[in-house]
């Protein structure tokens, strides 16, 4: 007979599942937000812009090829500041992921001040990009599992993988993990549904929105650490 013991685990207040609910409404909310007045552009992930780009030079469409390669040379940068950001905030009075949430919020208000427009559309697509990267390389992780925050594929794979090891071993902890993937991931589609509606409303401004669930994120981390079972 296997008997299981039930543990403690403390989990920082960045890794909490409110925490990357909260998150997974904004990455989902921006995606609707850059492709209902940005011209179409999901700028979260960087999957589609790399296709579009490889389309464009096939079809020898060179200046279509640097509108799709700028957004992926912004998330570049926007990982590597999230790094450097890192290193510099450690030990710091603000955690380092706050300060990157209030980054995040100021990025997204200036683009909320970016006009429509073909030109203004790309400058503003380059941010939400750079600004995305910040947050999937910031919170990469809710209760101990890795998990991305702007895009669903990752999640998806992590959800059926746990699922089948539950049929497998019958352990409802590794059941509870699955369910809380597909929950992110449900969450995303909420904020897209959320950001669609918000944005044939509001416009260019909508993105403030986005700006209001990360200032309750910057919040959250203020809260002690508490011990999940595990």
């Amino acid at each position: 007979m296997v008997i299981r013991l039930e543990t403690k685990k403390i989990i920082q207040p960045s890794e909490s599942y409110r925490l990357a609910v909260l998150l997974a409404l904004t990455g989902g909310f921006l995606d609707a937000y850059t492709y209902v007045c940005r011209d179409g552009v999901f700028a979260n992930a960087q999957t589609g812009n790399f296709a579009r780009m490889a389309m464009s030079i096939a079809n020898a469409h060179w200046l279509l090829a640097l509108r799709y390669l700028l957004p992926i040379l912004s998330f570049i940068a926007g990982v590597t500041l999230a790094m450097r950001i890192r290193v510099r905030f450690q030990g710091c009075g603000l955690h380092w992921r706050q300060v990157s949430v209030l980054l995040e919020i100021a990025l997204l208000v200036l683009v909320s001040l970016i006009p429509a427009g073909e030109i203004s559309n790309i400058a503003a697509n380059i941010v939400v990009s750079f600004t995305c990267a910040i947050q999937v390389e910031t919170f990469r992780k809710f209760l101990g599992s890795v998990f991305a925050s702007t895009m669903c594929t990752g999640n998806l794979r992590s959800a059926t993988e746990t699922l089948n090891h539950y049929f497998e071993d019958k352990d409802p902890n590794v059941l509870r993990k699955s369910l809380r993937y597909y929950g992110i991931d449900l969450t995303f589609v909420v904020g897209c549904v959320f950001g669609t509606l918000m944005t044939k409303r509001l416009g260019t401004a909508a993105v403030l929105c986005c700006c209001g669930l990360l200032f309750i994120v910057f919040c959250m981390m203020f809260m002690t650490q508490k011990a999940q079972n595990e």
